[in-house]
Formats: structure tokens, sequence, C-alpha cells
């Protein structure tokens, strides 16, 4: 074992700069994601089928298929074309591509789009009758109890399921490393991998990294269960 060489500044410096960008890459694409899969997940739950097929095949696309393969189609398919690298510097919609960064944000942001809207419409669905009920008996409008009972409702209750989702997320941005141009944690590792054939005391090193930021997420998701939740907690006697 050669610890020492993780240790080493350089090699520091390369993790820390690995986890900027892994944290960086995790951030927008969530936070993105979690407000797109909002109005979606009321489209989905529509009863107008010209409203919620569209969605419906959106997520059935991008859960079906590995988040690895998005990331290809993006990065080596769409960034790659000639008319999009030919327009690049002249068409607003095509610079974006230029940056590795926006091509994993893009893809990231996609798929965590696509289980937070199920997610999200499935709690939707669940609502209590008779909160829906108690709160057209005040009289307010379809949308009025969509925007005030049943949305916050339904995202007090994904909270659980969404923090599993946000975990994923997580060690899903490893995926960033087979993009040449960036240098996450994975990818961060395997430079270190490289230049002093360590595999071991790389790859643990960047397991260790994923797992404290990991029990991380998870302490921040129990404090907002606990904020958030509290009143479906059993009560004590």
């Amino acid at each position: 074992m050669q610890f020492d060489v993780i240790f080493e500044p350089a090699t520091l410096k390369l993790f820390w700069q690995g986890i900027l960008v892994s944290l960086k890459l995790l951030v927008i694409s969530v936070s993105i994601g979690a407000l797109l899969s909002i109005p979606l997940a009321v489209l989905r739950v529509s009863r107008n089928k010209w409203l919620s097929t569209p969605v419906w095949l959106y997520t059935y696309v991008m859960r079906g298929t590995p988040m690895l393969i998005q990331v290809y189609l993006i990065y080596y398919g769409v960034a790659q074309l000639d008319i999009v690298q030919a327009n690049w510097d002249t068409v607003a919609l095509f610079k974006p591509f230029k940056d590795a960064l926006f091509c994993c944000v893009l893809a990231f942001t996609l798929n965590t789009c696509a289980y937070t809207t199920e997610m999200l419409a499935g709690a939707i669905r669940d609502t209590n009758h008779g909160e829906v009920e108690a709160a057209k008996a005040m009289g307010m409008s379809k949308w009025q109890v969509m925007r005030r009972i049943v949305l916050p409702s339904a995202l007090r209750r994904t909270l659980p399921s969404y923090s599993n989702e946000v975990i994923m997320m997580l060690h899903g941005t490893s995926l960033a490393s087979t993009v040449p141009a960036l240098m996450d944690i994975t990818g961060a590792a395997r430079s270190v991998y490289s230049d002093y054939y360590l595999p071991f005391e790389a790859f643990i090193t960047a397991g260790a990294i994923y797992l404290v930021l990991t029990f991380t997420l998870v302490g921040l998701f129990k404090l907002a269960e606990r904020r958030w939740l509290a009143y479906l907690q059993p009560r004590k006697a």
C-alpha cells in the first residue's frame, strides 16, 4: 500500500478539483431537474391524453435507457454533429454544446427530471381524497387545490424517495469521467491510477469520498424530513 501518494499536495488538489466538479454537476442537475419536474408531474397526472402521453413517453425513454448511453448520445452524438459544430459561434442554441460540462449537465438533468417527475406524479395521485374534498368545500378552484393543497403535500411526501434519487445522481456523476474534458472524482482516481499505477489506493480513495458525500446528503435529508414530515411521525404516548 502506498497511500502516501494520495496525501501529496498535487494529488489532494486533483481530488479536491474532482469533488468540486462532481458537486457542481449534482447541484445544477438536481436543481433544474426538480424545478422542471413539478409542471411535468402535473401534466403527467392530467386526464387529457394529449398532455399526459408526451410526458409519459419522455419518462419512459429516460428511465428505460442507461444514463451512460444518454451521456454518450449528447456528448459524442449531438455535440459532434457537423451542423452543430459548424454553427457553434453563430447559433445560440448550439453554442453551449462546446462545453463538456453543459453536455453532462444536460444528460444528468434529463435523467433525474424523468425519475423525479414519476415520483412526484405518484405522490400527487396518492394525495388523501379528504384533503381535496375539504379544499373544494372551501370554494377553491381546481388549480388552487393543486397549488395550495396537492402539490405542497406531494412535495413533502416525496422527500424520502427523492433523497434516494439525489444519492443515485451523486453516484451517477461518476459517468462524467467518460468525458475527456471533465475531471470529476472518478476521473481524478483514474488519473492517479495512470500516473502511479496504484489502482487500489486511487479508487478506494474515490470510494471513501463518495461515501462521505453520501452520508452528508443522508444527514441533510433526515433534517429536512424531520422539519417537513414531522406530522407523519408517530406520536409518543
